[in-house]
């Protein structure tokens, strides 16, 4: 199994395996890139790598259009 295939669960209590592809920084904020394990799927996820006040991780969703925006020209970038 590789080190970067993450699993989770769904609202249903499915577990879903998503491949961790990159990691990258955008102004100052880590981000992570994940995409599911089906080649034929086109969809990728995007969250932000912020720390509870304990300094735990938490993944989180991108709320602003620019904030995902620039993180995603700066993956665009890695690609390419």
């Amino acid at each position: 199994m590789k080190d970067n295939i993450l699993k989770f669960k769904d609202q249903e209590g499915n577990t879903i395996e998503l491949e961790l592809v990159a990691e990258l920084y955008v102004n100052k904020n880590k981000y992570v890139v994940l995409a599911p394990l089906d080649e034929n799927a086109e969809d990728e996820y995007i969250y932000r790598v912020d720390s509870d006040k304990d300094g735990n991780k938490e993944w989180n969703i991108i709320e602003e259009d620019k904030e995902f925006l620039e993180v995603k020209k700066e993956y665009k970038k890695l690609l390419y």
